[in-house]
């Protein structure tokens, strides 16, 4: 095994795949069906303090742009979409635990958790709501690090931590050892800046962990096509041997 390894969306086993079949759920602000840039949304559902809602419409814009990212990567993901955010890009820790046992509840191989929470206090309830995803058979994929600040639930042990790298290609990702021990063992770099928008300098579009973790996503995605029956952790782990 390698410390580290460099992929592209032209490398193996990422290149000539699409995503097919693969259903990932985005546990964000909602996703608009049918922009352009998203398309068809699978299924959808909302978290509020009464729980499950049928009020699925995505008012901030985060949780699109994060189904974007995904899905050009990725173009024939299954895209779930799972609304914990309503008017701000704040929750609580019932909605969020709530929001990944859904994600579970529809079948998610991949649960895309562009977000984080720095409180200690909400450790152990979303610990077990990752060990059920983790259990079920799916994949959190999530924020480890940024700005000095480790990331809850991005750094626990059966999650995918995500960090942000200014410098990177968006068609481009690396693999290394995870620098917290942790069981999965790996930590993925990956582009801060979403897909661009046409007449907009990369520097006015959105950009930062967030758009990192969708990026890190919609590899995966295409690195699960078509093996449901190789476990998470065995799929990812084989990355850090290139090619």
């Amino acid at each position: 095994m390698t410390s580290a390894a460099r992929y592209t969306l032209d490398d193996p086993p990422f290149s000539g795949r699409t995503g097919r079949g693969v259903r990932v759920a985005v546990v964000d602000s909602g996703v608009a069906a049918g922009h352009p840039h998203v398309g068809a949304v699978t299924e959808a559902i909302a978290i509020g303090g009464d729980g499950p809602s049928d009020d699925v419409a995505d008012r901030l814009g985060h949780g699109t742009a994060i189904a974007a990212a995904i899905r050009e990567k990725a173009p024939d993901v299954e895209l779930l979409s799972v609304r914990i955010f309503h008017r701000t890009l704040a929750t609580d820790n019932d909605a969020l635990s709530a929001g990944i046992a859904q994600a579970v509840a529809l079948g998610a191989r991949l649960i895309n958790l562009s977000l984080g929470t720095a409180n200690p206090a909400h450790e152990g309830r979303l610990h077990d709501a990752v060990a059920a995803a983790t259990q079920a058979g799916a994949l959190v994929v999530s924020a480890f690090e940024s700005n000095g600040v480790r990331w809850i639930p991005g750094s626990f042990n059966d999650v995918i931590g995500v960090v942000a790298d200014w410098e990177e290609e968006r068609e481009a990702m690396t693999i290394t050892a995870s620098p917290s021990g942790s069981s999965l063992g790996v930590l993925v770099r990956a582009s801060a800046y979403p897909r661009p928008i046409p007449g907009v300098p990369r520097e006015k579009n959105l950009s930062g962990v967030s758009f990192a973790v969708a990026n890190a996503t919609g590899f995966l995605a295409r690195l699960f096509e078509g093996r449901s029956a190789e476990t998470p952790l065995d799929l990812v782990r084989s990355l850090m041997v290139h090619g």
